[in-house]
């Protein structure tokens, strides 16, 4: 019925809109340590597709997508993304570029795919970017965390306690 190339950018834009979504709604609560370290935990589920042969790919080229993702790609989220103290929460403040970013990230990655199914499996396609995207949001959380401590060390803010146990 639908040949798998288009499954795979139909899903890319439907996996956007659903980040897109969960971002704004994400952004009206209070950020916590669990918040943060959720998200790329639960992705990292993602890499039991190597289980499956045809996902496999070489490891210098997920070495290099990693690199990539963590390096060239997370900057612009790093760039267009704070934590700030409101009150007593900390709360996600994002410049207006940041869904920007998001889109022209989406584009590329839409119009990289189309360069790389010719090359690869469709299955090994989406592997590759999911190991991209992967250290894209590592990075980008790794740094909220580090941003995080510094927010709530030394100002005695609750927010540290509540988040730790919620």
């Amino acid at each position: 019925m639908f040949h798998p190339d288009k499954i795979s950018v139909i899903g890319g834009v439907l996996g956007l809109a659903g980040v897109l979504v969960w971002r704004i709604r994400e952004g009206r609560t209070a950020v916590t340590l669990k918040k943060i370290v959720i998200p790329p935990l639960g992705m990292a589920t993602g890499f039991s597709m190597f289980l499956v042969p045809q996902f496999r790919f070489p490891w210098i080229w997920g070495v290099v997508a990693f690199l990539i993702g963590a390096v060239a790609l997370a900057y612009p989220l790093l760039r267009t993304s704070r934590l700030v103290v409101q009150g007593e929460n900390i709360m996600m403040q994002r410049s207006t570029a940041f869904f920007t970013v998001i889109l022209v990230l989406a584009a590329v990655r839409i119009l990289a795919h189309g360069y790389f199914d010719q090359l690869l499996s469709v299955e090994q396609s989406g592997a590759l970017f999911f190991v991209l995207a992967f250290g894209m949001i590592l990075r980008w959380r790794l740094n909220m965390v580090m941003e995080y401590r510094r927010l709530t060390s030394g100002n005695g803010a609750p927010v540290l306690e509540e988040s730790l146990h919620s």
